[in-house]
């Protein structure tokens, strides 16, 4: 693949963008003027009647009123009932123009009609799930090895959490170590092993609330970029029975919240060579968006293993899974074809016709569409139009990209970790309240964000759709100064 394939134009000066973060941090907060604010949290009690009904019954029965932390929405969930490209409609009727795309992985735009009515075709003759293999499962497998060349075999699963936790087993079984090291702060999931410096680096268990000790005390996290930490952990490890892989978002922590130098991931690589670890890319955002090569396709980079999410089924369910060594996918097979002790896995509805189908058909759209690469132009275009916005009124906000996945932070709450624990015990809780107002505020004039402070943009944002966008942007920040 070609460079002109991919969705990033240009690569973020990362040193000048931590150095625009630090002095976000540094300042005090600059949230939505309170009488601002005050007319944004009326629309919810105003417009959006329904969504609360429905939401308040279902904290009757749901935990919380919803089933997903991407719709913990503050003050109160917003129902949907209806998405199409690049809007969601909710149910009392209000429209908004939707940078959430199911978290990421819906490049083409939302419910994309020409890979709806193929799934539609696959049910009328086969139905969701049959419990036995379908062709779509290999063409699917097929395709994914195309774009991505290191994905010498695929195994289906039913999420990325599943297919983290597979890739490390995975990779313990194949290389007979236990350990594994995580960057601090990434979310590779929720399983009981990868639920360790979650969100904020150095918290270790902080969020293992009903996980024994045991279940991650061989998992180990590094400060993000910290090439010397992550060396020195290798290094000790080498003496107490080595690494079995660093795992790690290729663009950094959290979709690249904290972004990586370009160089990173190959001197990963390199200390991962030099220290007999495996090397696993969490691709569940990147993988496709990116571009069809992932991003292991973009940085030159080749991972033993790769972690795929809802991107590997354009945004459909039942959509996980991982990739990678012929060698060590293999260790999925023993007794049914393969050599050797099995790591097992498992999962009915892993690979399911629909999922498949869906899959097969949406990377195809995107292959014929080149859809990363003009979400990554949408992308650019948000951006510099937030930039604009943040310089015309003098802000200390952060906006960067890199392709279609666009960062704009206002609070810096995913800034603060545990090298200055008494800012963090201080302003975490201010700075995260800053953060949900903004995320209201931005839905309430009608924007979808991921927590107010990220956007994945698709396909479907067309420079009408992203002007409208940046003129609502701009309603809000105008109200920090």
């Amino acid at each position: 693949m070609t460079a002109q394939q991919y969705a990033i134009s240009e690569y973020p000066n990362v040193d000048e963008v931590y150095a625009k973060l630090n002095t976000l941090v540094s300042q005090p907060m600059r949230p939505v003027r309170r009488d601002k604010m005050q007319e944004y949290l009326n629309y919810f009690d105003t417009r959006c009647v329904r969504s609360k009904e429905l939401t308040d019954e279902a904290k009757k029965i749901i935990p919380g009123g919803v089933q997903h932390n991407l719709a913990f929405n503050y003050p109160f969930p917003i129902a949907i009932e209806k998405a199409d490209g690049a809007h969601l409609w909710d149910a009392d009727g209000n429209r908004y123009i939707d940078f959430l795309q199911a978290g990421g992985p819906t490049v083409l735009g939302s419910n994309y009609a020409p890979v709806r009515e193929k799934v539609m075709e696959m049910l009328q003759t086969c139905g969701p799930v049959t419990g036995l293999f379908h062709e779509y499962e290999l063409k699917l497998a097929q395709l994914i090895q195309r774009f991505m060349p290191s994905i010498e075999m695929f195994r289906m699963l039913g999420s990325g959490t599943e297919g983290v936790m597979a890739a490390i087993r995975a990779a313990r079984a194949f290389t007979k170590k236990k350990r594994v090291i995580k960057v601090g702060g990434a979310y590779h999931g929720w399983s009981d092993q990868m639920v360790y410096g979650l969100h904020i680096p150095g918290t270790g268990r902080l969020e293992a609330k009903g996980i024994p000790r045991g279940a991650n005390r061989t998992t180990e996290e590094f400060y993000p970029n910290s090439l010397a930490a992550l060396k020195r952990h290798l290094a000790v490890n080498r003496l107490r029975g080595g690494t079995a892989a660093v795992i790690v978002e290729p663009l950094g922590p959290e979709s690249g919240t904290r972004p990586v130098p370009f160089d990173f991931n190959r001197k990963v690589r390199e200390l991962c060579d030099e220290f007999g670890a495996l090397l696993i890319f969490d691709e569940v955002v990147t993988g496709f968006r990116v571009g069809l090569g992932g991003a292991q396709g973009y940085f030159g980079v080749k991972p033993d293993l790769t972690v795929f999410g809802k991107c590997v089924t354009g945004g459909y369910p039942m959509a996980g899974g991982v990739g990678g060594r012929r060698d060590v996918i293999l260790t999925f097979a023993a007794g049914l074809g393969g050599t050797g002790e099995r790591a097992y896995i498992g999962g009915t509805l892993s690979a399911n016709p629909l999922s498949c189908a869906a899959g097969y058909h949406a990377l195809l759209e995107m292959e014929r569409t080149n859809a990363p690469v003009i979400a990554g132009r949408a992308g650019d275009r948000l951006t510099k139009g937030l930039q604009a916005i943040i310089e015309k009124y003098g802000l200390s906000f952060v906006a960067y990209n890199q392709g279609s996945i666009v960062h704009l932070e206002t609070s810096g709450t995913m800034l603060l970790d545990f090298k200055n624990p008494l800012r963090l015990l201080k302003e975490l809780k201010p700075r995260k309240h800053m953060m949900e107002e903004m995320g209201a505020a931005y839905m309430a004039i009608g924007l979808v964000t991921l927590a107010g402070s990220r956007m994945y943009t698709s396909m479907a944002d067309t420079d009408e759709v992203i002007d409208e966008a940046l003129a609502k942007f701009e309603t809000v920040l105008s109200a920090c100064v």
